[in-house]
């Protein structure tokens, strides 16, 4: 054996602060920052204390010390972090094997009471700490005195503490502590209360009054000055009263001085006032518990820095042997003085001196309190004029005994005079003698002395010539009268003796003298019980001598009243007062003792009183005898000792018979049964409290055989029944405990011998589960007494008799207590515990000392198979209570790893009785059944988890006991391998438990355990032919089991290859492959689950396992019941993500398995029991309220009709009310609530890292409001922080899915909807069609472009192509997650042509919906309107449209793809409608602005509004719309909006001449027109003077516009393929204006500085607005004329009167061919005179003029709507077709002039990206293209039966038409008076072409991500992307007029 060098304690501290090192690190990874820094001061301390104790230096005291607190350090800190508790024996750890199981409980409940029940301290002390006193009014000393006062005894309970202040009221010694702290020591518990009081008395030291001056007399006096008081009730909270500052009082008469802390504390305040405002004593105060030792070493500065120590008086509540003290305390009370022949009464001053038996002074024997020493004589203090003074002052006089014999007190009174001279004159004195003449002291208490007259001359050195006189009234020295002459004046004191020495009393001192008065004798016994027991212990030893001197005299005579008397001391010694002096005693009997003769008379007294017990009547005396025993046998012991070592040993024989026969009679006297009155029991009991300590007396005589065959003799007289007495019974018992605790019973010999008679009263006890704590007391003690190691035959024996007599009734009782509900008092449940812990430790103990042969002798005990049934079940049931947690602390790992050691020793034993007795045809289930619960709960511990552990502590448990898992396991399979056919009793039972085991992560233990599941299977499939039953039970417990944290992907893996392996030969080995297939699938998706729930806070990750877990037990398992509990799972994280619409739809699929009927349900997860319908019902009304919080509000809709149907049927008018009140909110909230349109995102995840629902798959997600695509990026990285971003938006390809990493691809999609019946009907508000745009989505797309083949530098649209990718979800969005997976996906690949289809007819739906919204009001901000009109124009004019012209309609194209002539003509037809689109936009745009205006008050309108009249042939209808636009703005547009307005219309007509567009003239009746400031306006016109009135231009204005930073778009340089293929995978495609346009375009020309609009005009307008050209002044009023709508004109004949609103019709509006001009400086009538040629011009001024004359203009017929299927191209029929233009510039800064001229008019080459014209990466939602084509339509459509197409109107000429000619390709004169080649046929009568499927759905798709631009921010509310639109032919819908838009 190796015996290690190292302390233990040093070798624990090492290995404790190794562990701890670890978790100290952890602590600061925690934030937790106290414990962390409390930790690091223990640890230094710790080592530095390990670093002495290795050192070696250490005395042994030191040593233990220093021990002691690192083992206090150890546990503290092993109990903040969570550690085991370790059992210590004098600070060194213990080892469980060493010692008893009993023992070991012990130790650890006593470590673990002392850590959570601190001892209650039975001494108290009060730390008293003097500062300062703060008064205005100081400059003289003053005496502060401190004491504690009783107010409810009224006295004081404590000597004083004084101390001297200075002037300034500092204490005047600061240098010595001693002066200014004190502590007043030895308070009781009893004594701190809250009528205990700190007194503080103050005196000044100076004249007689505080006023006078300083002159007047220099002799100094006492004089009162205040009064504190604070009672001690304040100071128990336990802290530390730091500079308490206490007012100070004054008594208002000084005759009450005596008396102001009673006064103050009763609050008599007409008694005493403050003495002054800010007077203040400032103390700090501290109570401190615990002995004075201990104080010394807790506080051990206090004492080292000094303090003066302050008693109670008298003596404390215990006195301790050798205490000495000779104190004498005198209170100075009050004094009666008669005038002395004087008119006012005497300023009297008392001064006292210690006077001793020669006549001398005693010096320093006089204390005025702790902190000042004693002085040699006292002043008092002096009251004004008093004659009857007051003064309560004590003082203590430490007089030593020698000098107290003959010494006296001298107090001499003098008048102190106030005047000059301040003399103090003598008038009297009084004396009291310290001692009486036979030898008494003076007695306690108030005593009146005489005061004798005196001159001031008089001599009393001479203590002769008084001592004579009487000193008190009533005691006079012989007769002389003299003394009478004194009596009408007295002086009071009180004294108090505490001395250790000298007593007052006289029978003491009688008794003590008794051989001077022999016949005194009888009386002093006798009186001896009447003394005060502090009397007789402090001459204890003199006593004992004195009566055993008697008995010696003559034992005869004496003998009876000196055995009473030495009783009477004994029992005195009981006393809690008088304890300690019991050691006193025991030394006196040992070496002071001398009575030989003595045993004789003590046994015969004692042996008579036990004789007469029976007959005594009153049985107090002897009980008293009875109790005083044990010293009775110690003296006869003694005294028998003594004699024999005189006489040698003589009267052996005698002596023992003598205590044979006191035995036997003390045996009879057991023996009776109390009869009637209790008393005989009581002395019963009494005799056997004392009895047990007897033994060791009779041990020093006798063998011990003989002591304990007398001891077993006597315990078993004791009567057995046990309803005699309860108490009785108690002390037996008691008894019997202090007898196995003995010494007696620590020997072998004597044990065997007791042990019966202890075994036989427990069983009786146990038997009737009474006494039970003292019961498991006696059994802890007698195994504890037993070794484990012993072999010895005589503990094998006793071991053989306790198991036959008490493992039985211990299993029982324990069953018992554990099955009693536990008592609801802290104290009661502790008590409870402790006992069940004991009793649990006893039977562990006598199971670990249990041999082979002691099992075997067990089990043959049994007569049948009943019993050992029966035994066994009672034992498996103890076990397993034994392992539940709560059977000991949590922190008792040693204790439990103790007990399960014996617990599976023992079950190794009794797996062999159950193998032999319990098989084949005796097979008993119940049996086997506990025994395999027994042992899966015992596997599953807590405390046997070895991988919770440390590494050491792993270390140290499985080399003491192994991993007992693993043996328990082993032993399951050898028992479960005998059960034969039996295991069909326990499948499917045991496959749950079975299943916990093998999820523990031991790999021995799984490979042990998981092949039984095979054997299940297989008898299961014999049984039945499948295995359903062990395929459920699996799977409903493996959820349950794998939530709570156990199992992981190894134990997957290994459940997979163990069962596949074993099922290899079987017959049914495909179903089996199937039913572990499934398994390991649920295992995959639980363990997925449980890590996603370890996370914080709800995200994606979480729901989508949970999503998927869900799905798998509907889907694969049809587990109804898991699936609902996964659905409320489900629904509890998305009210926690705030996801309601999800949370909705997850509760509609409980809601969808419940039908509307009466059947009732169980109360199931938070519901009820209730109806299905109630159910149904409730989870309706949860779902509509989720919808409606989620602003599903259609849903909530449907939901609502539902349940309203429902409470109609049942005629439940009060609900169906309710509902239909909720159905009505819900369309409100549809109308009035603003909802945002989500963004939807593809995100795919790669590689083996990720979950198995996540890996390798792509999904859908729906995002949160107002996120963005950088935002969701970030948001998915945070979710999956080890994932790596992919930059492209290519396929992953194998080596990506293979990876073992994570890899994350992001980007934006467009969705799809499938139906558009919704989005296409006309007049639906956005707010409805909003809803269908987004919601039950289940396609999606995103687009990428790419160049094939040659890319062209100057035109990038020739060769970009478009890939389009539709993906298509397993479920629509929104459903029961945020995010689906993709089921399928689809490519095609879209031409350049294609593309720049659907770019523009994106661009003319944003423009058609922007239009109708205007002329519903349904837009309360222009702004939209005007940046889609600016991005339009501006893109145009900078070549965006031009770029189309160059790439496609050039002969080459046009010869080298045929097959696209269709497209060609449908791009030709969509960029005209876009311009005629403009058109309308711009005169909406004016018309909502002047509205706008209007409403706000800003200009009053001035007669009624102009109204459409009916569309004339031809596409010039839309022109008549923008003339009519353009009226209205004229008439409202404000003045500052001017230029921003003047600079579309200029812009639009360069576009219309760069894209060969004509212009039209119009004609227009006017109506008379009300100027609103009175004065008709003259009217310029800058048309050709060829034009006619009628056809008067108006040039439409916008208004210049705040954008909004929302709009705003920084420019990039970006390449046009960069751009596009980055720009596709960021998803940073901004919004629809962007199409065209990425860099800025040039501008007509610059603002001049004074023509330009008002500051903020120009400062708010975009670039565009800003850089408009502008009029000189003298032009401009020509210029607002010319945009005067009809109405405003002056009438005259050049503006007929209007026809009749019957005759009105919508004139086509033809445009004047003048453009803007480049010099603003020339006159009106030159511009009209000097046209500007153009390219494309018409002779309108004859149009006109025909037109004119016809006075009409027939329509031509409009086409029907085209029905829009798929394919490749679209052709529209309609003239007028708003379509979606280039996107706003992103930057207009500093712009190349561009002078407006068609001339001069060169097209800019368009700079920077061409991949924003991408259909792709435009941003057009839905609600911009979703319902344009009803809106404008409605303005052109014709009545409902069409005409065909007629002739023209004789006299007018052909309808003006714009010609699809371009450029070079057809040159037209400019005089030419011949219209474009365009057959009127082939405009009205073209065929609808449908359109291509792939090209149907409006392009917005979000590429994938890329950072942010540089100012680029997010587009709009309206323009969060498209969606798909298809609607069949519908008949176009009346006209209407312009005011029911």
């Amino acid at each position: 054996m190796v015996i290690p060098t190292e302390d233990s304690v040093i070798t624990e501290m090492t290995s404790t602060l190794r562990d701890w090192g670890t978790m100290w690190k952890q602590l600061y990874v925690r934030n937790e920052g106290d414990l962390f820094h409390r930790l690091w001061h223990i640890m230094n301390e710790i080592l530095d204390l390990r670093r002495q104790v290795l050192v070696g230096h250490l005395t042994h005291d030191r040593m233990k010390d220093v021990k002691r607190h690192i083992t206090a350090r150890l546990d503290w800190g092993n109990e903040q972090l969570g550690l085991d508790l370790v059992p210590r024996k004098e600070y060194a750890m213990v080892d469980p094997e060493d010692i008893s199981i009993t023992e070991l409980y012990r130790l650890m409940e006593h470590r673990h009471r002392k850590k959570d029940t601190p001892v209650q301290a039975s001494s108290h002390h009060l730390f008293v700490q003097m500062k300062s006193l703060m008064c205005s009014n100081l400059g003289e000393e003053l005496e502060v005195i401190f004491s504690l006062f009783d107010s409810k005894e009224n006295r004081p309970i404590s000597e004083r503490f004084f101390l001297r202040l200075n002037r300034n009221g500092l204490p005047k010694a600061p240098d010595k502590p001693e002066r200014h702290c004190s502590l007043f020591v030895d308070l009781g518990s009893s004594e701190l209360r809250k009528d205990i009081f700190i007194t503080v008395h103050i005196i000044r030291i100076g004249r007689m009054g505080a006023g006078e001056k300083k002159n007047a007399c220099s002799v100094q006096y006492r004089r009162p000055f205040g009064c504190a008081v604070l009672s001690i009730a304040d100071l128990l909270t336990g802290e530390t009263k730091d500079d308490l500052i206490l007012k100070v009082y004054m008594c208002n008469t000084e005759s009450e001085w005596y008396q102001i802390h009673e006064n103050i504390i009763k609050k008599l305040n007409a008694r005493y006032n403050l003495t002054g405002s800010n007077a203040g004593l400032a103390v700090s105060l501290q109570l401190l518990h615990g002995d004075i030792e201990q104080i010394r070493r807790e506080y051990s500065s206090v004492f080292s820095h000094g303090v003066s120590i302050t008693r109670k008086l008298g003596f404390s509540n215990i006195i301790m042997p050798g205490e000495m003290r000779n104190d004498l305390y005198i209170t100075i009370e009050r004094g009666e003085f008669e005038k002395g022949g004087k008119s006012v009464a005497r300023n009297v001053e008392v001064t006292m001196f210690i006077i001793d038996s020669s006549g001398q002074n005693l010096k320093d024997f006089i204390s005025f309190g702790s902190g000042e020493p004693p002085a040699s004589e006292y002043h008092s203090f002096v009251l004004y004029h008093n004659n009857s003074p007051r003064w309560a002052e004590l003082l203590k006089l430490p007089i030593p005994v020698d000098k107290f014999r003959g010494a006296h007190i001298r107090f001499e009174f003098r008048h102190c005079s106030t005047k000059e001279k301040g003399e103090k004159k003598l008038f009297g004195f009084s004396f009291v003698p310290l001692m009486q003449e036979d030898g008494r002291t003076l007695p306690d208490g108030t005593h009146e002395l005489i005061v004798h007259k005196c001159e001031e001359n008089t001599n009393l050195q001479d203590t002769t010539r008084y001592l004579k006189l009487p000193f008190s009234k009533g005691i006079f020295l012989g007769n002389n009268n003299q003394a009478m002459k004194a009596t009408k004046e007295s002086f009071w004191i009180t004294s108090l003796l505490c001395s250790t020495k000298l007593t007052q009393n006289g029978d003491m001192l009688d008794l003590l003298k008794w051989r001077t008065h022999p016949d005194k004798i009888t009386g002093c016994l006798s009186k001896l019980k009447e003394i005060d027991g502090s009397e007789i212990v402090k001459f204890l030893q003199d006593t004992l001598d004195t009566l055993f001197g008697i008995l010696d005299e003559n034992s005869q005579k004496y003998g009876s009243k000196v055995f009473d008397s030495l009783v009477h001391i004994i029992n005195l010694l009981q006393d809690s007062k008088f304890h300690h002096f019991k050691p006193v005693m025991d030394t006196y009997i040992e070496s002071h003792f001398a009575g030989a003769l003595a045993y004789r008379d003590l046994i015969k007294v004692l042996k008579w009183y036990v004789d007469r017990i029976t007959e005594a009547e009153r049985q107090e005396h002897i009980q008293e005898v009875l109790k005083a025993q044990e010293y009775i046998f110690k003296y006869i012991v003694q005294s028998r000792r003594l004699f024999s070592l005189a006489t040698g040993g003589q009267n052996e024989e005698e002596f023992r018979c003598c205590i044979q026969e006191l035995l036997m009679s003390v045996r009879f006297f057991l023996s009776q049964e109390s009869k009637g009155s209790g008393a005989l029991s009581q002395s019963q009991a009494v005799f056997l409290s004392s009895f047990p300590a007897v033994y060791s007396e009779l041990l020093k005589l006798f063998d011990v055989r003989e002591v304990a065959n007398l001891v077993q003799d006597t315990l078993g007289s004791l009567p057995t029944i046990m309803h005699v007495d309860d108490s009785l019974q108690a002390i037996k018992l008691q008894c019997i405990g202090k007898t196995v605790e003995s010494q007696l019973y620590t020997n072998p010999d004597s044990r065997y011998i007791l042990l019966p008679v202890v075994l036989h009263h427990l069983h009786i006890h146990l038997q009737e589960q009474k006494d039970l704590i003292m019961c498991a007391r006696i059994l802890s003690n007698v195994f504890c007494l037993i070794k484990k190691n012993s072999s010895e035959k005589s503990v094998l024996e006793e071991i053989d008799v306790i198991v036959a007599s008490l493992l039985d009734i211990l299993l029982r009782t324990i069953l018992e207590i554990t099955s009693r509900p536990q008592p609801s008092g802290s104290s009661m449940r502790l008590q409870f515990q402790d006992v069940t812990g004991e009793f649990v430790a006893c039977l562990l103990s006598l199971l670990r000392q249990m041999t082979d042969r002691h099992y075997q002798q067990l089990l043959d005990s049994f007569n049948t198979k009943e019993e050992l049934r029966d035994f066994l079940l009672q034992i498996f049931t103890v076990f397993r209570i034994l392992i539940r947690p709560e059977m000991f602390p949590k922190d008792w790992t040693v204790m439990r790893l103790v007990a399960n050691n014996v617990i599976i020793t023992t079950v190794l034993y009794l797996s062999d009785a159950l193998r032999k007795n319990f098989l084949n045809e005796n097979f008993d289930y119940k049996i086997w059944d506990s025994y395999f619960y027994l042992a899966v709960i015992f596997i599953n511990q807590l405390c046997l988890q070895l991988e919770m552990f440390t590494p050491s502590k792993k270390k140290k448990v499985l080399e003491k006991y192994g991993d007992m898992r693993v043996t328990m396991g082993c032993e399951i399979f050898s028992m479960w391998q005998n059960l034969g056919e039996h295991k069909l009793h326990f499948i499917p039972a045991l496959i749950g438990p079975f299943l916990e085991v093998t999820l523990i992560p031991q790999p021995d233990l799984r490979n042990v355990m998981i092949p039984i599941f095979h054997d299940m299977m297989d008898w299961e499939q014999r049984r039945s032919g499948s295995f359903k039953q062990v395929e459920a039970k699996l799977i409903d417990k493996l959820d349950s089991l794998m939530s709570e944290g156990k199992g992981d992907e190894t134990y997957r893996e290994l459940f997979n290859s163990i069962l596949l392996k074993k099922i290899e030969r079987e017959t049914w080995r495909e179903s089996g492959v199937s039913l572990i297939a499934t398994v390991t699938r649920l295992m995959e998706r639980l363990l997925d689950y449980r890590d996603c729930m370890k996370m914080g806070e709800v995200d994606g990750k979480k729901i989508g396992c949970t999503v998927s877990l869900l799905n798998f037990y509907k889907t694969e398992l049809n587990k109804e019941e898991m699936y609902i509990r996964y659905i409320h799972k489900l629904y509890d994280l998305h009210l926690k993500a705030q996801n309601f619409t999800e949370a909705a739809y997850t509760l509609l699929l409980y809601d969808e398995l419940l039908e509307w009927s009466d059947r009732p349900l169980r109360e199931f997860l938070t519901y009820p029991m209730q109806t299905e319908w109630q159910r149904k019902e409730h989870l309706h009304l949860t779902i509509i309220q989720n919808f409606d919080r989620g602003k599903c509000w259609e849903n909530g809709i449907i939901l609502c009709r539902k349940i309203a149907e429902q409470y109609e049927n049942y005629y439940d008018y009060r609900n169906l009310s309710k509902m239909r009140m909720m159905e009505a909110s819900l369309y409100d909230k549809i109308m009035d609530q603003q909802r945002l349109e989500p963004e939807f995102f593809r995100v795919g995840f790669y590689g083996k890292k990720f979950p198995f629902f996540l890996r390798n798959k792509e999904f859908v997600c729906r995002g949160h409001d107002y996120e963005r695509l950088e935002a969701f990026q970030q948001r998915m990285l945070n979710e999956f922080p080890h994932a790596i971003a992919m930059q492209h938006a290519n396929q992953p390809d194998e080596t990506i899915f293979q990876a073992e990493a994570q890899y994350l691809q992001i980007y934006a999609v467009t969705p799809m909807p499938e139906s558009q019946e919704v989005l296409q009907r006309e007049g639906v508000p956005d707010n409805i069609k909003s809803f269908y745009k987004v919601n039950h989505i289940w396609k999606f797309r995103y687009d990428r472009p790419f160049h094939k083949g040659t890319k062209d530098k100057e035109n990038e649209f020739k060769s970009l192509w478009v890939e389009r990718t539709s993906l298509y979800l397993v479920q629509s969005l929104p459903g029961i997650s945020r995010w689906f997976e993709v089921e399928k996906r689809e490519v095609v690949e879209m031409s350049p042509l294609e593309n720049a289809i659907e770019v523009l007819e994106n661009k003319n739906q944003q423009l058609k919906t922007l239009i109708g919204q205007c002329q519903t009001r349904q837009m309360q901000n222009i702004n939209p309107l005007t940046m889609c009109l600016n991005g339009v124009i501006d893109a145009a004019v900078n070549g965006g449209v031009s770029r189309y012209q160059e790439a496609f309609f050039v002969k080459e194209y046009i010869l080298s793809h045929p097959e696209d002539g269709e497209k060609i003509a449908r791009l030709r037809e969509l960029m005209l409608e876009q311009a005629a689109s403009v058109l309308i936009s711009v005169a909406q745009s004016a018309s909502l602005r002047a509205n706008l205006q209007q409403k706000g008050g800003h200009l009053a309108a001035s007669g009624p509004e102009p109204q459409l009249l009916h569309p004339c042939p031809g596409l010039i209808t839309e022109a008549q719309i923008l003339e009519f636009g353009l009226a209205v703005h004229e008439k409202f547009v404000p003045q500052d909006m001017r230029p921003l307005h003047k600079k579309l219309v200029d812009q639009f007509f360069v576009m219309k001449s760069s894209l060969g567009i004509q212009e039209f003239t119009a004609c227009i009746q006017a109506s008379p027109v009300h100027f609103p400031n009175g004065s008709p306006r003259v009217c310029r016109n800058s048309a050709p003077a060829s034009m006619s009135p009628d056809g008067t231009r108006v040039i439409p204005r916008r208004s210049p516009l705040s954008y909004p930073a929302v709009n705003r778009y920084s420019s990039s340089s970006l390449s046009s393929q960069a751009s596009a293929e980055v720009s596709n995978i960021t998803g940073q495609s901004e919004s629809s204006d962007e199409v065209f346009n990425m860099q800025p375009s040039p501008s007509t020309s610059s603002l001049s500085s004074t023509h330009s609009a008002s500051p903020n005009v120009t400062s708010s307008a975009p670039s565009s607005a800003r850089a408009s050209p502008l009029l000189s002044d003298k032009h401009k009023h020509s210029r607002e004329n010319s945009c005067l709508s009809p109405r405003e004109r002056p009438c005259s004949a050049i503006y007929p009167t209007p026809v009749e609103p019957s005759q009105r019709m919508l004139f086509n509006h033809i445009g004047d061919g003048g453009l803007p001009r480049s010099d603003p400086n020339l006159s009106a009538p030159e511009k009209a005179v000097n046209p500007t040629p153009s390219s494309w011009s018409l002779d309108s001024g004859k149009e006109a003029k025909n037109m004119s004359d016809s006075g009409k203009l027939i329509s031509p017929p409009v086409p029907p709507r085209p029905t829009q299927t798929a394919s490749p191209a679209r052709h529209t029929t309609t003239s007028v077709s708003p379509s979606p233009a280039g996107r706003s510039p992103l930057k207009q800064g500093s712009v190349q002039s561009f002078t407006p001229s068609p001339v001069e008019y060169h097209s800019p080459v368009l700079s920077g990206s061409y991949s924003s014209g991408i259909s792709s990466l435009s941003r057009c939602s839905t609600s911009e293209t979703s319902g344009f084509e009803n809106q404008v339509n409605e303005q052109s459509a014709p009545p409902p039966t069409p005409a065909p197409a007629p002739a023209p109107a004789p006299g007018s000429g052909p309808a003006p038409v714009p010609s699809y000619g371009g450029g070079p390709e057809e040159p037209v004169r400019k005089e030419s008076k011949t219209p474009p080649p365009y057959s009127v046929y082939e405009r009205t009568l073209r065929r609808p072409v449908p359109l291509p499927h792939s090209l149907s759905i409006p392009a917005a798709a979000e590429p994938p991500a890329l950072p942010p631009k540089p100012l680029a921010s997010r587009p709009s509310h309206l323009e969060n992307g498209t969606r798909r639109t298809e609607a069949g032919p519908r008949p176009r819908p009346l006209p209407r007029k312009v005011s029911q838009l």
